[in-house]
């Protein structure tokens, strides 16, 4: 009997969305498939903020498990919630071609409170590393706490007397719910691996690994490894304010990083252009950059406090 793959999926409207790319590529290449929605304990708390938490993978471990349970032999993932650390027996079967990475704000009127110095707005997001930039720009802003998959933390904005939200682009264009009254936050350096989708597998399923090595991406593959390189090398997760964006062009690996303080009054940088022969351990080396300059202290501190 033909093998039928499992695919393991969140059951919100978008990553709904990005298990049917997955199985739509499988399925042009001819495999039976299979959806299997699994809630997250990430969808299921919806009140404490994800730095409170603290459990690196809260949207991916009930689908790892599922995984090694044999219940799914696929798992898919927005690749910025995936630890850097894979759970034992666990690898990366591909990692598709990457879609927007920007943020953007999503704002309730206009936008003039962006340009008004003394205005105090009241801004939405559960991401500390949002959180810590936007207030390296706007110091004098209130920052709430928003959880919930994209349609409940736009029906939350709309509900609250709040100015703005903070999105991924990505999330809210792949399933056609951005606002027209919204605009790409071009200053905003992106979490490492935003924007791209990544499917695993379980190691010894080499049935699973062919199916998917036809539709991973090697140019997303190479920079969200150094962006996830350079997270790993900082040791971080979702407590710590890490942003890193590297891409491809005329042969050459930009990249650019970031640590900030969780208040954004501390903030350190770093970026390189390198060829892609000299590419390997980029990551590494440039968070081992932003730790000489001070960061280390900051990750430090950052860990006592939690």
């Amino acid at each position: 009997m033909e093998k039928v793959i499992r695919i393991g999926t969140r059951d919100s409207q978008l990553a709904l969305w990005q298990a049917h790319q997955v199985n739509d590529l499988l399925t042009a290449q001819g495999y039976r498939t299979e959806l299997v929605p699994i809630k997250s304990e990430g969808d299921i708390d919806l009140v404490t903020p994800l730095y409170e938490i603290g459990v690196q993978g809260i949207f991916t471990k009930s689908l790892d498990l599922a995984l090694l349970n044999k219940r799914i032999d696929i798992a898919v993932h927005s690749f910025k919630d995936v630890p850097t650390q894979l759970p034992q027996q666990i690898v990366h079967a591909a990692i598709l071609k990457r879609g927007p990475v920007k943020d953007l704000l999503v704002y309730k009127t206009n936008t003039d409170f962006l340009e008004q110095p003394g205005y105090i707005a009241h801004i939405a997001t559960s991401s500390v590393r949002r959180k810590a930039q936007w207030l390296r720009k706007y110091p004098q802003h209130r920052l709430h706490n928003l959880r919930g998959n994209v349609n409940t933390r736009l029906q939350k904005l709309a509900a609250e007397n709040w100015d703005g939200a903070i999105f991924a682009a990505a999330g809210l264009e792949r399933i056609n719910v951005r606002p027209a009254t919204s605009i790409y936050l071009d200053w905003m350096l992106p979490a490492p691996a935003q924007g791209a989708v990544v499917a695993v597998c379980r190691e010894d399923d080499q049935f699973c690994l062919d199916a998917c090595a036809a539709f991973n991406d090697a140019d997303t593959a190479l920079t969200t490894q150094i962006e996830r390189e350079f997270l790993r090398t900082l040791m971080g997760g979702c407590t710590t304010p890490i942003s890193a964006y590297a891409y491809i062009q005329d042969h050459t690996v930009h990249f650019s990083g970031e640590l900030c303080s969780l208040d954004g009054s501390q903030f350190f940088s770093t970026s390189h252009e390198v060829s892609l022969d000299q590419a390997q351990q980029l990551g590494q080396r440039a968070a081992e950059e932003i730790m000489a300059q001070g960061g280390a202290e900051i990750v430090a501190q950052i860990r006592n406090a939690k």
